[in-house]
């Protein structure tokens, strides 16, 4: 275990100090959750917070009819902001994670994130930098329901997330697309359609291709 986890640090977390690396590897275990997993529900407690080393999360609000307000994604390298807020202050969870892909995470008791942030400065940044990041991110989501059309929102969600895969091919399915942006699926492929139609991506089975 210690050797993975030593491991998937020096791959995705280089940025630590050595000190910091030895007392995670000490500290961290590793947790699986399968394609579609609930990683976390609305009023749970953080009992650890999580870095993602494999797979793919979705966080999200829902609504009080089940409807969905996606938020953003969390990948290999990244870390859930709101479970190190939550649990340093052990306040329950407003939002719920979903692994959309089989997933990986090393998990860190709450118990030592005083600890953490006193000792080593490479952590203190790496939560201040984790907290910039989705801040933007909430910003940009935000800035897209408040100014722009569903055709807009649309796109700006698709270049976003082809950003973030870095392939050309997302494997995406159009009623996924219409969960997060809280639209219906017949819109959305309707949208998808015209994009098609201007040349600017290729749809398939379960996966849109862009072309630009």
């Amino acid at each position: 275990m210690s050797q993975e986890v030593s491991h998937y640090i020096d791959q995705l977390f280089p940025q630590f100090e050595p000190a910091l690396k030895t007392k995670l590897i000490e500290i961290a275990s590793i947790k699986d959750f399968t394609d579609g997993e609930m990683m976390m529900e609305t009023g749970q407690y953080f009992r650890s917070t999580m870095l993602i080393v494999e797979g793919k999360v979705k966080l999200y609000r829902e609504g009080d009819e089940g409807d969905e307000f996606f938020m953003y994604y969390l990948e290999p390298g990244d870390a859930c902001a709101l479970s190190l807020i939550c649990a340093t202050k052990q306040e329950t969870s407003q939002i719920k994670a979903k692994s959309v892909e089989n997933t990986k995470a090393l998990t860190i008791p709450i118990a030592m994130m005083d600890q953490l942030m006193r000792e080593y400065k490479t952590w203190y940044y790496f939560v201040l930098e984790t907290y910039r990041n989705r801040f933007e991110e909430l910003l940009m989501v935000l800035d897209s329901i408040a100014f722009k059309a569903l055709d807009e929102r649309l796109l700006f969600y698709l270049k976003n997330q082809y950003k973030k895969s870095k392939n050309r091919e997302l494997n995406i399915t159009h009623q996924e697309i219409a969960n997060d942006l809280n639209s219906s699926r017949e819109v959305i492929s309707r949208l998808l359609k015209k994009l098609e139609q201007r040349g600017e991506v290729l749809l398939h089975r379960n996966s849109i291709e862009w072309l630009k």
